[in-house]
């Protein structure tokens, strides 16, 4: 059977080309993130889809007293159209009482499947156990499952999993430190010390010499008015400025469940003798002295010259240059077709040799 892989570019392919970036694209300000909320609730209105553990059957019967209504003790309210769940959501930056947010909701039990339910009110914690959200609503299940009376059982997707948009409403909120001190930092999404000098750059052309300064390879601080309406035009100003970012550092990353091979665009490989398999590949650089006529007079002239000697045997076989480039990698492994594993193992032997000149990152 064929196979297949990927090779990517960090840029255009084969290009050099790196294009401007707004700030807002490069950035993010710090102390300006969401929080993660978690609670535990009832679904309810199951077709029989429902879990019998003996945790919901408490939940259940606490639910029940709460609104005065007391089960005997020698009862066990089981019931196969409930099911105890874990109700999970972002809040973002700045919500406020009374906005919406959207939940996940998932099984904890042996429910089946959670379609058609309904989520009775459950309340959302932060990790500092106080309240941030009511949840609440109906459950929308992209995934179905069947089970005939044999054991047989046919399921799309995951049936045990649903979401709710707006399904819970802002109770609190989450203080932050936006509007305070004299200054803002943005923090970059991936570090990098050059990008962190060019916003700093870009932004003191605008301001002026000194109103940001790069504090490492990703922060940067930026001097900022104190008044918050201020601040937020400030803000909206900086944010839409473009700068250009730095090219990333050279990456090759392998996928091995997948056979995906990501190669970036500056890696290049030093001259090296590969084997693999009945595959030998030999790669010399070696540097020729021309001495001129005596009589002639010039100068003498040191010239690179390099060696380049295959032995396909019965395997494939393709071609590393001397400082062989993105495009010569792809273009060498295209034309004779070698297969995924081949070319993990020969870049993973390289790596060790020290020939691949790039950092290689195993998935």
């Amino acid at each position: 059977m064929k196979r297949f892989w990927l090779l990517a570019l960090s840029a255009v392919l084969f290009s050099n080309a790196v294009f401007a970036e707004r700030i807002k694209d490069l950035t993010s300000v710090a102390g300006v993130r969401s929080n993660q909320l978690v609670g535990y609730g009832l679904v309810v209105g199951l077709d029989g889809t429902g879990d019998k553990t003996s945790f919901t059957s408490a939940t259940f019967r606490n639910m029940l007293n709460n609104f005065g209504v007391a089960i005997p003790p020698n009862i066990d309210p089981k019931s196969k159209n409930i099911a105890a769940v874990a109700v999970h959501a972002d809040l973002p930056p700045f919500a406020k009482p009374g906005q919406t947010i959207d939940v996940t909701v998932s099984t904890i039990g042996d429910a089946k499947s959670l379609r058609g339910g309904s989520l009775i009110m459950a309340p959302l914690k932060g990790a500092d156990g106080q309240v941030y959200a009511i949840a609440q609503g109906n459950l929308v299940v992209s995934g179905f499952g069947v089970q005939g009376s044999d054991g047989s059982r046919l399921s799309l997707n995951v049936p045990s999993v649903g979401r709710i948009p707006g399904g819970a409403s802002v109770e609190r909120t989450v203080p932050n430190a936006f509007a305070q001190g004299d200054s803002l930092v943005l923090n970059l999404n991936y570090a990098d010390f050059t990008t962190a000098r060019r916003v700093a750059e870009q932004i003191n052309s605008l301001l002026g010499p000194g109103m940001a300064k790069a504090m490492d390879a990703t922060s940067i601080r930026v001097s900022a008015p104190r008044d918050a309406d201020q601040r937020v035009s400030f803000l909206s100003v900086l944010e839409n400025l473009e700068v250009q970012p730095a090219q990333e550092v050279a990456k090759v990353i392998i996928n091995s469940r997948t056979g995906t091979i990501i190669i970036g665009q500056n890696v290049r490989v030093s001259p090296v003798a590969i084997t693999h398999g009945g595959m030998t590949v030999a790669i010399t650089e070696n540097l020729n002295v021309d001495q001129p006529n005596a009589l002639a007079g010039g100068d003498t002239v040191v010239t690179p010259r390099t060696g380049i000697e295959v032995d396909a045997g019965s395997g494939h076989m393709f071609e590393f240059s001397p400082g062989a480039s993105l495009q010569d990698i792809v273009e060498a492994v295209n034309q004779v077709g070698a297969a995924p594993g081949d070319l993990m193992a020969i870049l993973e032997a390289l790596r060790q040799a020290g020939a691949l000149k790039a950092e290689l990152i195993v998935i």
